[in-house]
C-alpha cells in the first residue's frame, strides 16, 4: 500500500508540513513499512510560499517592511536563484496577524510593505512573481501596494498618499516611468469580485474591524478607485472573479501590475507534480483546520479530492471540524473529525497535533481491519 499526505493547513494550530508529519506518525502506528510520499498543500493563502518554496528549492530572503498600519518590520519571501522565481505572501506583511484586535483599523490598513516585497523582488530581477492572495488586514485594493511600486495619486489638489478611509478623495493615479514589471500571477482561492454583494468590503472587511457604517464607506471607496481607474487606464476588473480577494489587492495586482489571477492551489498542484503523485498511491489523505462550504470553493482539500477521485482514488480527509455542507458534497469518501472528546476551540488547536495523529491511528486500524 502506498500513501499520499497532501493536507493543507490546520489554520492556527499546525502549518501544511507539520500536519503532514503527524497524519504520517498515525498511520507509521499501525502500518510501519507502508510507502507513504508527503506534499503539503496550499493556495493562495497562508503556507503558500513554504509549499512552493519546498517543492522549488528556494532561499528566504528576508528585507526591511511595514505591516498594515505602517510600524517597520522586517518580512520575508522565496527566492528561487536558478529561475528568478519570487514567491510573496501578502499576509507576510499586510496580514490580519501581524495585528493585535484592538490595533485594527479598516481606514489605515493597507498593502505598502506587501509593495515593499515586490518592489525588492523586481529590483533582485524576477522574471516572474507569484504572489499569495488571503489573510489580508486590508481593504485598500491594493493602492498601498502600488504606492510602494512608484504609482502616483492625486486628488484636487494634487499628489497625496492615500489610505483606504481618504480613497473618497482620489481624482487619478498616474503610472510609475522607472519600473519594469515582471511576469506577476497572483494566487487567488476566492472568486469574489472588487465590489457589491460579493465584494470585497461587504463579504471581507467586518472581519477585520469594520462596523456596518465603515463597510459602506469601504464598499463606496472601492467603487471610486474602480472608477478612477477605469478613468486613468481605461480598464476595469472590479468584476473579475478573485479581485477582491485579500481586501481587493487581486483588483490592485490586475490594474496596476497587469497581473494574471490565477487558482492557487492549480500553481502549487503543477509544481509538486501533484496528479503525478496521486497516480502513484492506493490511498490519498487531505484535510485541513475546517471542513465546510469554504472548502468547496476552490481550497486546497477539495481541489486534491477531486483530483484523486478523477484518477480513481479513494479520498480520506481530516478537519479540525467538519460540517453536513462538505459531508453531503461528496467528494471526499470519508470525512473524519479529529477531536476525540468534548472540548474548547483553544484546548482543540493547542493539542491539535496529538488528535490528528490519534485519528489518523484510528482510520489507519479501520483500514487494516
Amino acid at each position: 500500500m502506498r500513501i499520499l499526505i497532501a493536507p493543507d493547513k490546520f489554520k492556527g494550530s499546525l502549518t501544511a508540513l507539520a500536519a503532514a508529519q503527524a497524519i504520517e506518525r498515525g498511520f507509521r502506528s499501525v502500518f510501519p513499512n507502508v510507502g507513504i510520499d508527503i506534499a503539503p498543500i496550499a493556495d493562495g493563502g497562508e503556507g503558500f510560499t513554504e509549499a512552493l518554496g519546498a517543492a522549488m528549492g528556494a532561499e528566504r530572503i528576508t528585507v526591511p517592511s511595514c505591516d498594515p498600519i505602517g510600524r517597520e518590520i522586517e518580512a520575508s519571501y522565496a527566492w528561487v536563484a536558478g529561475s528568478r522565481v519570487a514567491i510573496i505572501e501578502m499576509s507576510e506583511a499586510s496580514g490580519l496577524w501581524r495585528l493585535k484586535p484592538e490595533e485594527r483599523d479598516p481606514f489605515v490598513a493597507n498593502t505598502f510593505g506587501t509593495g515593499l516585497l515586490i518592489r525588492d523582488a523586481i529590483n533582485r530581477g524576477a522574471r516572474k512573481i507569484l504572489v499569495g492572495l488571503g489573510g489580508s488586514a486590508t481593504t485598500d485594493g491594493g493602492i498601498g501596494m502600488a504606492r510602494a511600486l512608484g504609482y502616483r495619486f492625486l486628488n484636487e489638489a494634487g499628489e497625496y498618499q492615500p489610505l483606504p478611509g481618504t480613497l473618497d478623495l482620489l481624482a487619478a493615479v498616474e503610472r510609475p516611468v522607472d519600473i519594469v514589471m515582471p511576469e506577476i500571477i497572483a494566487a487567488c482561492d476566492v472568486q469574489n469580485p472588487l465590489t457589491g454583494e460579493r465584494g470585497t468590503a461587504r463579504v471581507y472587511s467586518p472581519q477585520k474591524g469594520a462596523d456596518p457604517h465603515t463597510v459602506e464607506f469601504l464598499e463606496g471607496a472601492m467603487w471610486r478607485l474602480a472608477d478612477v481607474c477605469r478613468a486613468s487606464f481605461e480598464r476595469d476588473f472590479r468584476d473579475i472573479p478573485g479581485a477582491g480577494a485579500a481586501g481587493g489587492l487581486g483588483f490592485g495586482l490586475l490594474t496596476f501590475c497587469d497581473a494574471q489571477i490565477r487558482p492557487g492551489f492549480d500553481i502549487v498542484a503543477e509544481t509538486m507534480n501533484l496528479d503525478a503523485r496521486i497516480a502513484a498511491a492506493d490511498i490519498v489523505i487531505t484535510g485541513e483546520g475546517r471542513l465546510d462550504d469554504q472548502t468547496l470553493d476552490g481550497k486546497g482539500p477539495a481541489g486534491v479530492a477531486q483530483r484523486a477521485r478523477a484518477a480513481g482514488r479513494k479520498v480520506l480527509a481530516f478537519g479540525g471540524a467538519v460540517t453536513r455542507t462538505a459531508e453531503d458534497a461528496g467528494i471526499f469518501d470519508i470525512l473524519i473529525p479529529i477531536a476525540d472528546r468534548p472540548m474548547d476551540l483553544k484546548d482543540a488547536m493547542k493539542d491539535a497535533a496529538v488528535l490528528l495523529e490519534r485519528a489518523t491511528m484510528r482510520a489507519a486500524k479501520l483500514i487494516a481491519l
